[in-house]
């Protein structure tokens, strides 16, 4: 039996009878990096995504059919895999907290029932390796459940299952890079002892891609991993080795529990307690894949697959290049604030606290907008290092993402992504960022830093509502004005007086960080106006 056929056209896209992959997950690790790889396979792709807007700006963008989907609204996602003929599951709540179980289950259960109704021709999961015959994590054992599950819905399923997930941006690689990277010498629990076989992200996207196109009567699932079987204590020599670190000093103690060893991660690394743990528990197995059976449906690449020194080299180029296309940060933080900006004061009926700063500055909108758009990450926030590193510490400390998330490029920023303990929620190239809080808050709280024409009105929107590019010579040129705007809706009692408690800082933390950014943006004018290519009369801004 033959299963999808994809194909391009002449212009090097999908054809236009080709075959529709549904993909959820999108603003993820793994589903970010799967839609260009569809693409370029052939597949016609429909994105699905509870907030839409958060996929602009991303470079398939126009490529795909967007959809807007909640995966726990039975009718949104059936009606959204109406006409697919492959559906990408790649959600699941780790690190959502004590109920992440029940909300693994019954999100599932939805898209099991959606793709059986819709007549989707199969259903194509990545979950988790797991050992047989033990007791396992709630996190493992939730992912089995998940695609058991699926499996039964009646519609021909792949379960791919991985172990560590090797790629830059990974969680599992980020933890275990930072871990190496920050500790010459430590005490770690047993359980670096475990063997596990690692896979690299191109070949968990290759078996995802290849997996639409298995014959009908093909329902299962399949063990995939990489060529090696390692320790983790193995896999942080070899990286250290690798990143040109000297040899760690790593010694086992069993003392450290999963509770206490995800702490100490969530100290160390940038992921998280919520995120850590369940990584963290899933170390305590064995995860060796017990079957290559997948190599009869999708035969390995004549060069065999990606080893763990090649997948840490090449995770490693992409950090160390800046071009990281998507981080385990990019999916949202659950039991965040995921509320749009208030356009009114009196918004949901309580008080909203704003603290508003306009300066001018002797640079043009380009240069202000370079500098506005790079806050955050190794740069900072031009403003009282210690308060803002204080902040992020006790962040960590309740649960909270703190400043270590950084950022996924250090000089660009999409919607959706983290910058720090803030996410960007709206960008308007070269005119305004607006990032919401993801800090612990007893309230919800935003930033926007706008560039606006020193003279004049900025430009309306065009009728479609898209913002209009500023004028070539008015991009060039000042003056501009650099209006920076704090707002905090609070929560009962301790929403004001947190705000109240904070409120006296603000001229040290967000007066410096106005004063300081205005003093970059002119600095980087300067040097722009002094450049050889300047004079000669060749700009860099374009137009």
């Amino acid at each position: 039996m033959v299963g999808l056929v994809p194909g391009l056209g002449p212009d090097g896209r999908p054809r236009p009878d080709a075959p529709i992959a549904a993909v959820t997950g999108v603003t993820g690790y793994v589903g970010g990096r799967l839609v260009p790889e569809l693409l370029a396979a052939g597949y016609r792709v429909r994105a699905l995504a509870r907030n839409p807007d958060r996929l602009r700006g991303r470079p398939w963008y126009d490529q795909v059919e967007v959809v807007e989907a909640d995966a726990t609204e039975p009718e949104q996602i059936r009606t959204a895999l109406e006409g697919t003929d492959v559906a990408y599951y790649l959600i699941h709540a780790l690190g959502s907290g004590k109920t992440f179980e029940q909300r693994d289950r019954q999100t599932a259960q939805v898209f099991a029932q959606a793709a059986r109704e819709a007549h989707v021709a199969r259903v194509v999961y990545l979950g988790g390796l797991y050992p047989e015959g033990e007791e396992l994590s709630p996190h493992l054992a939730s992912r089995t459940e998940v695609g058991e599950i699926l499996l039964a819905s009646g519609v021909p399923t792949t379960v791919l299952r991985a172990a560590v997930i090797l790629g830059s941006g990974s969680a599992s690689f980020e933890m275990m890079r930072y871990l190496t990277e920050r500790l010459p010498a430590m005490t770690v629990p047993r359980w670096v002892a475990n063997r596990i076989q690692p896979i690299a992200i191109r070949d968990v996207l290759r078996y995802l891609v290849a997996s639409a196109a298995m014959a009908p009567d093909v329902s299962r699932a399949f063990d995939i991993g990489g060529p090696d079987v390692l320790t983790y204590r193995d896999m942080m020599q070899r990286y250290a080795r690798i990143a040109g670190l000297p040899r760690r000093i790593i010694v086992a103690v069993p003392v450290l529990s999963p509770r206490l060893s995800s702490l100490w991660v969530s100290l160390v690394t940038p992921v998280p307690g919520g995120l850590a743990r369940p990584l963290v528990e899933s170390l305590v197995h064995e995860v060796v894949c017990d079957e290559h059976d997948i190599a009869e449906h999708v035969p390995d690449p004549p060069g065999g697959l990606v080893g763990f020194d090649r997948a840490v080299r090449l995770a490693l180029e992409r950090v160390q290049g800046a071009s990281v296309a998507t981080r385990w940060s990019s999916a949202a933080s659950v039991g965040a604030p995921s509320d749009p900006l208030p356009s009114d004061p009196d918004w949901a009926g309580g008080s909203l606290y704003v603290d508003e700063r306009r300066v001018p500055v002797d640079a043009s909108p380009a240069a202000l907008w370079r500098v506005v758009e790079a806050v955050g990450g190794e740069r900072g926030w031009y403003s009282w290092g210690l308060a803002w590193r204080v902040r992020g510490l006790l962040d960590r400390v309740v649960g909270g993402p703190g400043l270590r998330r950084g950022r996924r490029d250090p000089s660009r920023l999409l919607v959706g992504d983290a910058v720090d303990f803030w996410r960007v929620e709206h960008i308007e190239p070269g005119r305004l960022l607006r990032l919401r809080a993801e800090m612990r808050l007893p309230g919800l709280a935003w930033l926007e830093l706008r560039v606006e024409p020193g003279h004049g009105d900025p430009p309306e929107p065009s009728a479609d509502g898209e913002p209009v590019a500023w004028h070539p010579e008015a991009w060039r040129h000042g003056p501009v004005v650099f209006a920076q705007r704090a707002l905090f809706h609070p929560h009962g009692l301790a929403g004001q007086l947190y705000w109240w408690s904070v409120y006296p800082f603000h001229g040290a933390v967000f007066g410096g960080m106005q004063r300081n950014i205005a003093r970059a943006a002119a600095a980087a004018e300067r040097a722009r106006s002094d450049s050889p290519a300047l004079r000669a009369g060749v700009s860099r801004d374009g137009g």
